[in-house]
């Protein structure tokens, strides 16, 4: 996902972006905001309890038979259905982004952004498996920033995400931030507070 120069790069952007800046920015990729694995289960029951049905009305198999044939087809689809390809499919876009955000907040508290002196930090997430990109801003410069800034630099990361280039995205986005950073929260001379490497996560 990830390789050890792209590491290498990520870490030299953050910082050479916050040599600009009082704010703080923290990186975060995630494979997957879940490993989802209730939904082979729920569509599993669904497909066990949708069986019996068509076998009674059109064929003359006993009560014990389509049982055991429902019981089988939960196992079945259960088994299948795990596969994380197919697995993904099924999940809803509308969970699947719920999820990612669910997992971007937590690491915004988790990774200490907002215990910065002036509360100027920024988080970068991306999960891969929803194709999520945010950047979540504490209230220190959030309040001095409009959002179409960050817009702007999530889109550039999503445009490299499309093409396989996650690093050169993250690289690209942590370079806008830092441009952002410098203007509205420039150096105060206090040093940097947050570790500057990327974070690589599974949920």
């Amino acid at each position: 996902m990830i390789t050890a120069d792209d590491r290498t790069a990520i870490t030299a952007a953050l910082g050479a972006a916050e040599e600009r800046t009082s704010g703080q920015i923290v990186c975060v990729l995630a494979q997957s905001s879940s490993d989802y694995s209730y939904v082979p289960l729920l569509w599993a029951a669904f497909l066990a309890l949708a069986c019996p049905w068509p076998l009674i009305i059109f064929t003359q198999l006993s009560v014990q038979r389509i049982y055991l044939l429902q019981i089988a087809s939960f196992i079945v689809a259960a088994l299948v259905l795990a596969w994380y390809p197919f697995r993904m499919m099924l999940v809803p876009r509308a969970i699947r982004r719920a999820q990612a955000h669910r997992a971007a907040m937590e690491q915004f508290f988790t990774r200490g952004v907002t215990r910065t002196r002036d509360r100027t930090g920024i988080l970068i997430f991306v999960s891969l498996a929803e194709h999520y990109a945010r950047i979540v801003a504490d209230e220190g410069i959030a309040s001095r920033v409009k959002d179409s800034e960050w817009q702007a630099a999530v889109d550039e990361l999503t445009s490299h995400m499309r093409n396989g280039r996650v690093a050169q995205g993250l690289v690209a986005a942590i370079e806008r931030c830092g441009s952002v950073l410098a203007e509205h929260a420039p150096p105060s001379g206090a040093g940097h507070e947050l570790p500057e490497h990327l974070y690589v996560v599974s949920f």
